[in-house]
């Protein structure tokens, strides 16, 4: 016990503390306006040079900082939530590993150098979905690593690729990529960040994640394995503008904004509803990139990583305290018993509609008024818009069935907010999800931008985000009374709800044309014609040569009486020419 509690407090000590240092790092350049780059040769390849490097610069600091700030929070929250459990020293290790990997990923401008933390990423996330040994668990892992071996895959082409570049620091050819040179290359690293942050198709893996224990969920899904993609795209977002790549990946980016939150509003998974509007932020994140406002894209990844990372830990909470149950059916009522945890998650479920002066709301207002101001298609635009709506309407739905109402466990008198381990980080990140906006804005955008739009666009998203919030409060506490539509279009509401049968499709391509075909291959090819023209076909010809020589080698009176009849022959033969 004793180890487990040291071990515990000097991660989390070490992970504050590099987050501070972080963040005075990140204020330094700032002020200077400087960033180091340090690297050193590993070896040549031709007339290439395998060089590891490390970046320092305003972006990789601050999105430091922000990493290791959640990380060592969610360590201090897994003291509580983990407590008991026989394999938490392992667990601990997990996320160390993690968040190593994470910060490898950050301070690396090399392609070589950012694969190491790309697929340590993969890696230990499949170890920490399979955390709990069972059946979901190992599928759900099973799709994961799976969805981000295809990511795995592109960096690993793309790296071949910047051969020709003469070196693969891409900092220093990003500039030189512009319009459609080096498309395929483009390409390459545009999948690779699509599967990393679940863009359709592969947006299947991230909600099949919740199957990991909850601080990891909180940790994956605000600032680490599902911001590596967007984080990627960041650094190579001067090579995007003007490419073709960035309108396939607008449109891309709005579907999935559009198909998370339309299943968000169908979900009654406590973990699953906060997943869906991870993804569907993803999907914010992804189409301003492609609009070229990579510096908007950064400011709401760090005000997202604040808010999501305490939102999850409040359901971490509740399902702790409801004896495990996610079901928000079950829930009611949390408010009067967990005030704390309520006030919590209700501060973070406004952050994320963007509520005035809230953290989202400086991030999510400047990306819209940029979004209206942009000469996009009416498609894009219409989604970008009832995204906006779907998001507050699953928001106030989750607000009514889990804090509100009455209490449908009332046989679970223990209800409460009694842990300390659990409170503090949260108390912490609550801080964050109400001041750091006003605070990033001023330090990253110290001059104000200057947006001009019309009244009927300008009241465009508050009109759409108070059309959502009664559509999610009032329609919901309505159903008690009225005949439920959900049965009368039963179809419908199942596609609608099922993420446009992504998770089916991709289990199916996964089970059948991955490990069906690779069985195959296996079958037919290593087991078969591989084995029987190669390893057993060579041994076989060997053998039987061998024995022929053998038998040449033989000095019996048989073999040496036939020997000397065929040399008699061939040297009658040769008198008779």
């Amino acid at each position: 016990m004793i180890s487990k509690v040291s071990m515990h407090l000097s991660s989390m000590l070490f992970l504050l503390l590099s987050s501070l240092v972080c963040g005075l790092g990140f204020l330094f350049s700032i002020s200077l306006n400087e960033s180091w780059l340090v690297e050193w040769e590993v070896g040549t390849l031709n007339s290439c040079c395998v060089v590891m490097s490390l970046i320092l610069d305003p972006i990789s600091l601050v999105f430091s900082s922000f990493v290791l700030l959640i990380s060592s929070m969610v360590l201090y929250y897994s003291g509580g939530y983990m407590e008991g459990d026989k394999s938490f020293n392992r667990f601990m290790y997990l996320v160390l590993a993690f968040v190593m990997s994470m910060m490898l990923l950050i301070i690396s401008p090399n392609l070589i150098s950012i694969l190491l933390g790309w697929d340590g990423l993969g890696l230990v996330s499949y170890a920490l979905v399979i955390y709990y040994k069972n059946e979901k668990s190992a599928n759900s892992g099973m799709l994961t690593v799976l969805s981000n071996r295809v990511g795995d895959v592109a960096i690993l082409l793309s790296i071949g690729l910047m051969i020709s570049l003469g070196g693969w620091n891409f900092l220093f050819y990003c500039s030189g990529m512009s319009d459609d040179n080096m498309l395929l290359l483009k390409s390459l690293v545009v999948l690779a960040a699509m599967t990393k942050s679940a863009q359709i198709p592969f947006s299947a893996w991230l909600p099949a994640a919740m199957a990991a224990p909850t601080p990891v969920s909180a940790l994956v899904h605000s600032s680490t394995l599902v911001t590596a993609g967007v984080y990627l795209l960041i650094r190579f977002s001067p090579a995007l503008n003007g490419s073709s790549v960035s309108s396939g990946l607008l449109v891309m980016s709005c579907l999935t904004m559009f198909m998370a939150g339309l299943g968000a509003n169908f979900e009654y998974d406590l973990k699953k509803i906060i997943a869906l509007s991870t993804l569907s932020q993803l999907g914010v994140m992804m189409s301003i990139l492609s609009l070229g406002a990579s510096d908007l894209a950064l400011f709401h990844l760090l005000t997202h990583a604040l808010f999501k990372a305490l939102l999850f830990m409040c359901a971490g909470v509740i399902i702790h305290n409801v004896k495990d149950y996610q079901d928000i059916r079950h829930m009611g009522g949390l408010s009067k018993m967990m005030p704390l945890t309520s006030m919590s998650m209700m501060l973070s479920n406004l952050a994320l509609c963007g509520m005035p002066f809230m953290a989202g709301f400086y991030s999510k207002d400047l990306i819209i008024e940029i979004v209206l101001m942009s000469n996009i298609n009416k498609v894009c635009f219409i989604l970008y818009v009832l995204s906006t709506g779907l998001t507050v309407c699953y928001t106030f739905r989750l607000i009514y069935y889990s804090l509100t109402g009455e209490n449908n466990l009332s046989s679970l008198s223990s209800v409460s907010d009694s842990s300390v381990l659990m409170n503090n980080p949260m108390i912490v990140l609550a801080g964050g999800a109400v001041v750091m906006g006003a605070g990033l804005s001023w330090v990253l955008f110290p001059e104000s931008y200057m947006i001009c739009l019309s009244m009927p666009l300008k009241m465009t998203t508050l009109g759409v985000s108070i059309i959502g919030g009664l559509i999610g409060y009032m329609l919901n506490m309505m159903n008690i009374n009225y005949a439920l539509l959900s049965v009368k279009n039963f179809n419908v509401v199942v596609f609608m709800g099922s993420m446009w049968f992504l998770p089916y499709l991709s289990g199916f391509m996964m089970s059948y044309y991955s490990l069906g075909v690779s069985k195959d291959f296996e079958k037919k090819l290593d087991k078969g014609w591989l084995e029987y023209l190669g390893g057993q076909g060579i041994y076989n010809v060997l053998m039987s040569g061998a024995v022929y020589i053998e038998v040449s080698q033989n000095k019996t009176l048989k073999v040496c009486l036939k020997l000397l009849v065929v040399w008699g022959l061939i040297i009658l033969f040769m008198l008779s020419c």
